[in-house]
């Protein structure tokens, strides 16, 4: 069985780093692409950022690009995410996916999903 679990949220203020963790457990790492979604209160889900089998390719939502980084280490079995020059509207519960093909905006496309962290930062 496929878990995921992500760790690295809390409170940080406008203009501050995070980064979030995703490891994942029970499957072979190396056959998921990864994806990171997050959702704010009173808003529905929403694509941040994805990476490929082998961490070689990355895809960004334009709200977060530049901004925020994706790496993964196949040794540990997990994914980061590395945020930036946080704001205010970056709070959220950040989740991370996995599917098995490639990378995609859709979180229906996802098959594993992780319990979900909270970022909030503070204006």
């Amino acid at each position: 069985q496929v878990q995921l679990v992500e760790s690295g949220g809390g409170l940080v203020q406008a203009g501050g780093s995070l980064r979030l963790s995703c490891a994942v457990s029970g499957g072979i790492f190396s056959n998921y692409v990864m994806g990171w979604f997050r959702q704010a209160p009173g808003k529905e889900r929403e694509f941040v950022g994805a990476i490929s089998w082998t961490g070689g390719t990355t895809y960004y939502a334009d709200s977060v690009k530049g901004r925020f980084t994706i790496s993964r280490d196949s040794a540990k079995n997990t994914v980061y995410l590395h945020m930036n020059s946080l704001k205010a509207e970056d709070t959220a519960i950040y989740y991370c996916a996995a599917r098995y093909y490639g990378a995609s905006v859709k979180g229906s496309d996802y098959v594993f999903w992780g319990q979900g962290t909270q970022v909030t930062v503070s204006s």
